[in-house]
């Protein structure tokens, strides 16, 4: 390593992100794995034909140029995260109205439209804002729950279609699905459950949610570990465990994790409650 390169990473100051300070960074990996793919993989190809290899040669030229896949700039609008896009966005651009005019900034917009899905695992059906290309991915995964179940997050891009698969994902995996009909719960579990071997039951609570929303849960779930338990709580569960070890007769169907059963039992003990009394 040379001196100057010595120098640069001395003075080289990481960069702060949502992942290495504060909450983010406490977040688990479970949610970490989900993120990557809703925002760093790389999404599929929409507005552009996507060329493989290297080269490629110029069939009226023969002359050999190199691929270059350059995505589109695409504009995400918040309006998106309301409905099912397929892949879709704001394209933004340039028109040449005139030979002889400077070209003008231009957006082409998806064709929107409501339109109803049915899921089949949910048993629901749901009036959404979908495009042409939604329709079409459905008719070619052969259903609703089978598009949303096979198609990576970074191609959903919305919120309300994660949501939809996550709510899939965890009826599938808690086996929640037609609770009032056994013999179709079966049969349509037997249809997706092959969808939930690639992810852990951890991985799908924490699956198609935003960072914000995951961000509450955490603090959620930090406040419960950390709940403060009352200190009487604790000395009535060592008097009756102390107790049960001396095999007293009145503790024996006593549960140590019930307040309720404590609180009972403890005043069958004090003499001058009315219970004891009537005893």
């Amino acid at each position: 390593m040379s001196v100057k390169q010595f120098g640069q990473r001395l003075y080289y100051m990481p960069k702060i992100t949502r992942w290495s300070k504060g909450i983010g960074a406490e977040l688990p990996e479970e949610y970490k794995k989900f993120w990557k793919e809703w925002k760093l993989q790389e999404p599929t190809a929409v507005h552009y034909i996507k060329q493989e290899g290297k080269y490629f040669r110029d069939e009226e030229t023969e002359v050999v140029h190199r691929v270059q896949n350059v995505p589109i700039p695409l504009t995400y609008p918040k309006e998106l995260n309301d409905g099912i896009w397929g892949g879709e966005a704001v394209i933004r651009g340039f028109v040449k109205k005139h030979p002889r005019r400077s070209r003008v900034p231009h957006f082409w917009f998806p064709a929107l439209k409501k339109s109803v899905v049915y899921s089949e695992v949910l048993d629901t059906y749901m009036n959404v804002v979908i495009t042409n290309r939604t329709i079409r991915l459905i008719h070619e995964h052969y259903g609703f729950d089978h598009y949303l179940l096979k198609t990576p997050a970074c191609d959903l891009r919305s919120e309300l279609a994660l949501k939809i698969k996550r709510q899939i994902l965890i009826a599938l995996a808690d086996k929640t699905l037609y609770p009032t009909d056994p013999v179709k719960k079966e049969e349509v579990y037997a249809k997706y459950k092959e969808y939930i071997t690639a992810y852990t039951r951890e991985e799908i609570e924490w699956y198609g949610l935003p960072y914000k929303e995951a961000c509450q849960k955490w603090k959620k779930l930090k406040e419960e570990l950390n709940k403060v338990q009352p200190l009487k709580l604790t000395y009535r569960s060592e008097l009756i465990a102390k107790l049960k070890e001396n095999k007293i007769k009145e503790t024996e169907d006593v549960d140590v994790s019930s307040p309720e059963e404590h609180s009972s039992w403890m005043s069958k003990l004090n003499p001058f409650t009315k219970s004891s009394k009537t005893e």
